[in-house]
Order: C-alpha cells, then structure tokens, then sequence
C-alpha cells in the first residue's frame, strides 16, 4: 500500500538515489530531479504530496523555489535539505513556507519521521480540500440549476458580489431560492470556513426573535435562567441570513441599523456593548422600498441593507429552466426513495412549462416529489401531476388561432378550473352555470 508520492530535487547523484532507496523501502512512490527546473516540470506533469528540496542547486536557489512550490501547489510540503544546517538558512526555509528542514548526512535518522509528519499535514490538507469541494458543490453556486439568460445573469451578479463583505439584498417571490443564493455567497466568500447561520424573521414573536438574534443576560426576563449566546454571535466571523426582513419589528430594526453600522449590539439584559464580525444577507418577498415611504420600515435600514439589490427571477420567467429543474428533482427524489425513474415523458414537460408556478421552484419541486412517489414505472407521465397541472392547456395559442367558439369555451373553462384548483363547484359558479353543465362540457371537451 502506497504511503504517497515523494519528489527529491537534489544535484548529488548518490545521495538523492540513496534517500530515494530509503523512503520507497518505507513505502513512499519517489520520483528524482537533478536540478529546480526539472523538479518544477515533474510537478507540472503529476502531483506529489511532499517535495525533498536541496537548498544549492546549479539553476536556483532552494528557499526561493520553495517559495515558488507554495504559490503554486500550497496543499503540497516542502522539507528543505541543507549542506550545514545553518541557523540563517534554517529560518529562511520556514519563512519561505517550508515544513522544515534538515542537514544532510548528520540527520539521516530523522527523515523518516520528519517525511511521515509532513506527509500526514500533506494528506490532512488533501482531504480538507476535498471536504470543501464537496462543501461548495452542495451549497455552492453549482447547486444552482438552470441555463436561462434570467438566471445566468443572476448568478454572475451574485459570484461578483460575494468576494466582497457588502450586505446584499436578495428580493424576489416566495419560492425563487433566495436561501440557496444567500448560501452560494457565504461559500464564495472569504468566510466561508465560518459559520452560515439563517433565520426566517417572521417565524417568531417580537421577543423572542430579539433573544434569539442578539442574546440575553441570565435573569434578564423570566426563563433565562443563563446567559445565552444569539445568533449574530454564533455567526460572528461568517454570515447571518435575515429571510423575511420586512417582518422585522421596528424596534428590532433600530437594532440591526447599529449593528450594520457598527457591529455591535446590547443584548437583552446587558449594560455593555458586544461586538461581532459579521457579514449580513438579507431577503424579502415585499416591496421595502415602498414600505419605507409608508413609514412600515425604516428607511435608514432599507437603504444599508440595500448596498447590493439581487432580485431573482420567477420560475415563469425561465421557462427553459423547468425541464432542467424537474430532471434535477426527478433524481433527488428518485434517489431517497430508491426507485429506478429516469426519465420524464414529453407531455409531462408540456404541462409543466404550461403551467404559471405560483410557488416557484419550491412548488416544483413539490409536485416533482409527489410524482416520484406515485410512480410505480421508471418515466414520470402526465397522470401523476396534481388536477390543476394535468388539464391545463399546453398550447392555448394554437387553440385560439381557428376562431371556433367551442374552442375559446374549453379554453377558459379550463383557465378557471386552473383558478379554482380544481374545485369544479368553485368554477360553475364562476362560470354562472349549474353544476350539471360544467359536467356536461367537461365530458364533451374531454377535460373530465
């Protein structure tokens, strides 16, 4: 079993075959350069985990091409070889990045071990990557599907923005994926490795989403019986995402505007300020800029939480992105309840990009899973949609065109069918028919 892959960049003949002989008695797969130039192409070519580097080198300098190693392969460790181990060369090699260094032929004993230490951060660092990789293709901008100019241009705005600490405000109807947007930047930003914490602002009373934002002091109010750290605190060097915004009470709102100011806060109970590093993202489906001139929210707040307006588009708006959404669906669903569905039937695509999704992509994704749950084949068919989804009509258009009564009556019929969900009780009054002739027609345009 391989222990990983070592490259040995040395210009003495003997000793870089003798240390080559050690390390793969030991188990490592080694790989020898005679000189920096030919040590910088082998890594060009493949991947080592750790580099064994002489510090004189007929074509460079030692510390100097382990700075090079670092910039360009940092997950990579670089022990640095010297001819008389002095103190000054010593401390060159670590300020240049080096995991250490050794004398040549005095300490032939501890290159084992030393090689062991450096591989171990080698393959530490291998398997954080990976973590993150994997990290970022779950909340990352990845996660995000669809090919629809509305989108592409949405997540480009988006992936500008998060390399920054600005607050962003993401607007948009409920069910766009404003928490997914909100949790690609954080995965983009320079906070990443800190925490995503998301709150949904209306989902608590006034007092309690105060404690939960910003914290209490023990004997503050009557059940905090200790101190409790708030939410700001738990994402302090990361990122807090407010969804609801405009649910905020006012008082809350002074709150947050000081926060955003000056990132500090008082917590329930306390005297002295606490302060946080924190970078704010906030969402809302309301119009806060109307709000404001209405005096329901602070107009000072709307325009610090504004600093950054994306605003994302209605599933109604990227129709080319359903079919996309709905195969992503499909296997997600398909996946948890281990069924073998792989495919989506062109009438169930039809209905579905006819359909005006006032849920969005949530309401999709819904009725994606409702559908893998009914289906007993491996395609996903039209008889599994809900009503209001399986009688609409694909192409209205079309039907029109002829002129012919009988046509612009099935088509509105079923437009208010559509409205009412199905209710057909609901649509004959409506329609100002008895309930009986909404059957009748329903039979004779094969809507039943």
């Amino acid at each position: 079993m391989q222990k990983g892959r070592l490259l040995i960049i040395d210009d003495e003949e003997r000793l870089r075959n003798l240390l080559a002989r050690i390390l793969q008695l030991e188990g490592y797969e080694v790989t020898a350069a005679a000189n920096g130039k030919e040590g910088l192409r082998k890594l060009q070519q493949e991947s080592f985990h750790v580099i064994l580097s002489d510090v004189k080198l007929p074509d460079s300098n030692g510390i100097e091409l382990t700075e090079k190693i670092k910039t360009n392969w940092p997950a990579t460790e670089v022990i640095v070889l010297t001819a008389f181990g002095t103190i000054n060369d010593g401390v060159k090699a670590i300020k240049s990045g080096a995991f250490d260094y050794i004398t040549k032929g005095d300490d032939n004993e501890k290159i084992i071990p030393l090689v062991s230490k450096a591989m171990d951060k080698a393959f530490l660092q291998q398997r954080v990557e990976e973590l993150e990789s994997k990290l970022n293709n779950k909340f990352g901008f990845d996660r995000i599907v669809g090919k629809s100019l509305a989108i592409t241009d949405v997540i480009k705005l988006a992936q500008k923005v998060a390399l920054s600490d600005t607050t962003v405000l993401l607007l948009g109807e409920t069910g766009t994926g404003k928490e997914v947007f909100a949790e690609a930047i954080h995965q983009a930003s320079n906070r990443r490795a800190k925490s995503f914490v998301a709150v949904n602002c209306s989902a608590f009373t006034k007092e309690l989403l105060e404690s939960e934002l910003f914290g209490h002091k023990a004997g503050s109010f009557t059940g905090a019986t200790k101190d409790k750290k708030g939410l700001f605190e738990e994402a302090s060097g990361g990122t807090i995402f407010l969804d609801e915004i405009g649910e905020l009470d006012h008082e809350l709102q002074a709150k947050l505007l000081r926060v955003l100011e000056s990132q500090q806060f008082i917590k329930i109970g306390d005297t002295k300020p606490t302060t946080v590093n924190v970078r704010i993202l906030a969402a809302t489906n309301r119009d806060l800029l109307k709000e404001s001139e209405e005096n329901h929210f602070r107009s000072d707040l709307y325009y610090r939480l504004s600093v950054f307006q994306i605003t994302l588009p209605a599933l109604r708006e990227r129709k080319k992105d359903i079919s996309l959404l709905a195969e992503y669906f499909m296997s997600y669903f398909a996946a948890k309840v281990v069924k073998q569905i792989t495919s989506l039937s062109k009438t169930f695509v039809e209905k579905l990009e006819a359909y005006n999704w006032p849920g969005n992509i949530r309401e999709l994704k819904n009725v994606i899973e409702r559908a893998v749950i009914l289906c007993d084949g491996n395609e996903l068919d039209e008889t599994l949609l809900p009503y209001e989804i399986q009688h609409i009509a694909t192409r209205p258009n079309q039907a029109l065109s002829a002129f012919d009564l009988s046509s612009v009556e099935k088509l509105h019929i079923q437009r208010v069918l559509n409205h009412t969900h199905g209710n057909r009780a609901e649509a004959a009054r409506l329609l100002n028919i008895g309930i009986a002739t909404l059957y009748r027609k329903l039979k004779e345009y094969g809507l039943d």
